[in-house]
């Protein structure tokens, strides 16, 4: 690792919080888990800075974790970081439940890290972290709604039937064809 890399990524870790009730959370974890959460921030910051379409992350508490949010592109899913209560030596990044992103990472890194159900990546506070197995997580994340709405896009308009506008009356018609409208038998009282 270079010097230049070096500084930047002390740098990172070192920013300074927008939101000072994110900094009193940070402040009250036992040393090692404020450690390890605060190399999880610079991750995830350093991540959203990488990827074009992601812009500036919102730093917040979300259930009393703090939490990024993709506010401004809205191209991704929220990540919130914590210690795993009661234990104080273990951490983790937590991720919407009803996506399938721990199932993906799962696929993606099966033997590199632990999972917790279908909502986090477990780590030990002292153990290494798979960085860059991580940091690909962490993109996928970030990425999320933008990767999912284009699929639906894509998708939504293969089958959408295509207007065309007409000439001579200025009205859409729909280019497939009429077809009669389905009627079904109301059932009647017994």
């Amino acid at each position: 690792m270079t010097r230049a890399t070096s500084v930047k990524r002390n740098t990172e870790r070192s920013r300074p919080f927008t939101d000072r009730n994110v900094a009193k959370v940070f402040d009250a974890y036992p040393d090692i888990v404020r450690a390890k959460l605060l190399m999880l921030r610079a991750m995830i910051l350093e991540t959203a800075a990488n990827i074009d379409g992601v812009g500036p992350l919102e730093e917040t508490l979300k259930w009393g974790q703090p939490s990024y949010l993709t506010t401004q592109s809205g191209s991704g899913s929220t990540i919130r970081i914590d210690r795993v209560k009661p234990a104080d030596d273990r951490v983790a990044m937590y991720f919407h439940c009803q996506t399938d992103l721990v199932a993906t990472f799962r696929e993606l890194y099966p033997a590199q890290m632990e999972y917790g159900g279908n909502r986090s990546i477990l780590f030990d506070a002292v153990a290494k972290i798979p960085e860059k197995a991580l940091r690909h997580c962490i993109g996928l994340a970030l990425t999320y709604h933008a990767r999912k709405g284009a699929s639906k896009n894509k998708s939504a308009s293969a089958k959408k039937p295509i207007s065309v506008k007409t000439a001579s009356k200025n009205k859409r018609e729909s280019a497939t064809p009429n077809k009669p409208a389905l009627r079904t038998r109301r059932a009647r009282p017994s």
